[in-house]
């Protein structure tokens, strides 16, 4: 999925039109990876070159010497195969992955300083294309007043589009929905633009 300059002003111009129609803030991230996964490589070559042996063991025999290179063989060749990016990602647990994406979406929401705006009235859009992972998170001064569902409908809107492979569409959709439910709950109130309308990609 390509980016182009074109499709950062769509967005950028989906967001000012969004925010003039309400006091609240919409700061969009796009994560190519929520994590590197890096301990992946090795900890799986590690596993594999510490099974290795006892097969060979039992069941043949080699020499000590002769498994101990095969052992080292393994460990190499694996540890290098595991840093193939989409090799690597199969490996990690669903459950971690969601959990990586997760903190990601918070420390974003906290680094891009949502939560210094004057009304607290911001949202997140946060993508991480890895983990296929889409996640609102809003700020306690619309959170409270908003439900989950509304948030959910935005969310949905994001990924209609992300699953045909246009990511221009799917933040332009989102942002859209997220403005909707600012204008209604979080209205204009005469407070500047605190924040870049801007999509950040990781």
């Amino acid at each position: 999925m390509e980016f182009t300059k074109a499709d950062h002003e769509a967005v950028s111009a989906a967001i000012r039109e969004a925010e003039s129609r309400t006091c609240g803030q919409i700061v969009c991230v796009l994560a190519h990876s929520s994590s590197a996964y890096a301990y992946i490589p090795i900890l799986w070559a590690s596993a594999l070159a510490l099974i290795t042996p006892w097969p060979l063991i039992y069941l043949t025999q080699w020499s000590v010497q002769r498994i101990f290179v095969l052992q080292l063989v393994v460990f190499i060749v694996m540890g290098i195969a595991f840093t193939f990016m989409p090799l690597r990602l199969a490996l990690v647990p669903r459950a971690l992955k969601r959990a990586r994406a997760h903190r990601a979406a918070i420390e974003q929401f906290v680094v891009r300083g949502i939560t210094r705006t004057k009304n607290r009235c911001g949202v997140l859009v946060f993508v991480s294309l890895a983990e296929h992972y889409a996640r609102i998170v809003a700020d306690e001064g619309i959170a409270e007043k908003v439900h989950q569902a509304e948030w959910q409908a935005a969310i949905d809107a994001l990924t209609h589009h992300m699953r045909d492979g246009n990511i221009a569409a799917a933040f332009i959709a989102a942002i859209d929905r997220c403005g909707a439910v600012l204008a209604v709950h979080a209205p204009p109130d005469g407070s500047s633009n605190e924040l870049p309308d801007r999509l950040y990609v990781m």
